[in-house]
């Protein structure tokens, strides 16, 4: 499997494994109640962790179309090379470590991780117009 393949398949289990962090935390906090209900209303606003692992989800559903984009253009346009490779893992490794600094709110250093992730998708795109 390609690594940009590999990549992709790995960034769609983190991806996963957020909503699954996601909903457990909303749920610690909305309750199981709330979860199973059909979600009529306004819901309680998230805080805290469950409120940063929630935005850390939406963020990353900001990014992750844009990813699949491009890996599925360099391997439709056959243009897998070294800056395909490194971008996807860029991307992924970056999307790996912003998590827990959302999570754990850390300013600045998370800014510029989300940074160096798109960054990884650039390069992807750079090499596919380049090709």
């Amino acid at each position: 499997m390609p690594t940009e393949m590999r990549m992709l398949l790995f960034s769609s289990v983190l991806g996963l494994c957020q909503i699954l962090l996601q909903a457990a935390t909303s749920t610690g906090q909305r309750g199981l109640k709330w979860n199973a209900s059909a979600r009529d209303g306004e819901a309680k606003p998230l805080t805290g962790y469950a409120a940063r692992l929630d935005r850390a989800l939406n963020n990353f559903k900001e990014t992750f179309p844009l990813f699949i984009a491009a890996v599925l253009m360099a391997s439709a346009l056959q243009t897998y090379d070294s800056l395909t490779a490194i971008g996807s893992q860029i991307y992924f490794w970056g999307r790996v470590v912003y998590l827990p600094l959302y999570a754990f709110a850390i300013p600045y250093v998370r800014s510029l991780v989300w940074s160096i992730s798109v960054f990884g998708i650039l390069l992807i795109f750079f090499s596919v117009a380049t090709s």
